[in-house]
């Protein structure tokens, strides 16, 4: 027993032990004159290792503090106090600047360098620096002055050298704006302040649009002008006052051209006006037998009878080799299928095409799960939709929407999960309409929430769907369900607050 006591391993002897505690003395003392050990001498001061440590440890906390100080200044105090933000920039820069120069200089000198002795060499070497760095100079003198003057602003929507977006950013250097095309232009504040900027938002953002239209030759004066005030009248971003002025311009090559004057509060929405007001001009010439103008030429024909036979093949739509003529029904064709919109104009049917989205389905592809939210109106353009009700025992199909016919109205409405699974029962497509723009336009067309409350009026099944649901949410009682067209028209008008219009 003795012996296998003896046999075990022992722990360090007192030997080792002295061995690494002068081992860890001789790395300190090593580490130390390491730091200590002077590198170069700046004046009267031996700067070490360890001094450039210290050096940038302080001169960081320096930066952090005159940011900080920046900060409080321009998002607390100064806000309290009622300055611009234009001014909160340019005190807080400012300050922040001081900041971070007195505190430089305090450490530096706290370090125990003696900055009196450098006073010559850095004023030339100042100098020089400004010399090298005047552009940047400019610059930040540029973003102090914008900043001061306050005549451009952040989110303000400006036109510079053929580019038009909003500021997004204005710093000391530069201004961020950002395009319609989503793009950044980083532009140098010298720019800014020495060329040519319009300011659409300077004090609102309220402007006059020229939309150019030219009519052939012919044509009605009196009567286009009627029909291009009656256009601008149509248009619900155009102000009545000032009123809408329709200049006759002269006498064209080819056309008689007119320019629409009209005022807007939403500037920044001009080309979406643009849009829209060619869109209806276009729809009310049309409709008043206006002809637009084409270029007219005289042409020599050395081979008329090709001509007329691909004229003849074109009327008669004999297509060429390898080509094949599309049949298919349009957008527009589809939507009036279906019996809320079957009364609405092209005008009105170009504004319900440009809220919505098309949306492909494949058979057995699932549109929405049961129980899963869907914030969406769906027009059922080509195939069918079966809504399944399915539980643990069974899996049972309660509906099918098919061509012309449309669903999610209660689910978009109420803000509740749908009570089945809605899944292509054949290739499908669908139009899908989201909450915001469903509101839109019933708020447009208030007579669509009687054609819709009348359709769910005929599906007892779907409301029978969502009866527990509502009864939980306190929105459905006893009485609803006796007339529940009734009640789904009063949902609606409360929900989107549409209100009839005659």
């Amino acid at each position: 027993m003795i012996a296998q006591l003896n046999t075990q391993p022992q722990g360090p002897g007192p030997q080792a032990i002295a061995n690494v505690l002068e081992q860890g003395h001789l790395l300190k003392n090593w580490l130390l004159e390491t730091l200590n050990a002077p590198i170069f001498k700046l004046g009267t001061e031996s700067i070490t290792l360890w001094w450039i440590v210290q050096a940038c440890f302080l001169l960081l906390l320096v930066g952090v503090f005159a940011k900080a100080t920046k900060q409080f200044l321009k998002k607390i105090l100064l806000l309290r106090l009622g300055f611009s933000e234009g001014n909160r920039e340019v005190i807080g820069t400012l300050t922040s600047l001081g900041v971070a120069v007195l505190g430089f200089i305090i450490v530096l000198q706290g370090m125990g360098l003696e900055l009196a002795s450098f006073a010559v060499i850095m004023g030339g070497l100042g100098i020089g620096i400004g010399f090298g760095l005047q552009e940047l100079t400019r610059n930040l003198v540029s973003g102090l002055t914008i900043f001061g003057e306050n005549k451009l602003k952040v989110g303000d929507l400006i036109e510079f050298n053929d580019h038009i977006g909003y500021i997004k950013e204005i710093s000391i250097r530069s201004t961020i704006i950002r395009t319609f095309k989503g793009s950044d232009l980083v532009v140098p504040n010298t720019d800014l302040t020495s060329n040519l900027v319009i300011n659409w938002n300077y004090e609102n953002c309220s402007g006059r649009l020229e939309v150019p239209v030219s009519v052939a030759y012919g044509s009605d004066l009196v009567l286009v002008t009627e029909v291009l005030l009656e256009s601008a009248a149509m248009e619900k971003n155009i102000v009545s006052e000032p009123a809408p002025k329709a200049v006759f311009l002269g006498f064209g090559e080819n056309s008689l051209n007119f320019e629409l004057w009209v005022w807007t509060e939403r500037i920044d929405q001009r080309f979406l006006i643009f849009s829209s007001l060619n869109h209806i001009i276009q729809y009310n010439c049309r409709r008043r037998g206006i002809n637009m103008p084409f270029p007219q030429r005289d042409l020599w024909l050395r081979n008329p009878e090709s001509i007329s036979l691909a004229v003849s093949n074109q009327e008669n739509k004999v297509p060429a080799p390898g080509e094949k003529l599309d049949n298919s029904p349009t957008l527009t064709q589809l939507l009036k299928k279906n019996f809320c919109f079957q009364k609405l104009n092209d005008l009105e049917i170009r504004n319900v095409i440009e809220m919505g989205k098309r949306w492909h389905l494949s058979a057995g592809e699932i549109l929405v799960k049961q129980n899963q939210y869907h914030s969406y109106f769906c027009v059922v353009l080509t195939g069918a939709i079966n809504a399944i009700y399915e539980n643990k025992k069974i899996s049972n199909r309660i509906f099918t929407f098919r061509q012309g016919e449309f669903f999610g109205e209660l689910p978009l409405m109420l803000e509740v999960p749908y009570p089945t699974t809605m899944i292509a029962a054949e290739e499908s497509t669908l139009f899908l309409i989201g909450k915001d723009c469903f509101h839109r336009l019933l708020s447009n067309h208030p007579e669509l929430s009687d054609r819709v409350a009348e359709e769910l009026g005929k599906r007892q099944d779907t409301l029978q769907g969502y009866e527990q649901k509502l009864k939980e949410m306190g929105l459905l009682a006893e009485a609803d369900l006796r007339n529940p067209v009734d009640w789904i028209r009063q949902r609606i008008n409360k929900i989107f607050d549409v209100s009839q219009r005659v």
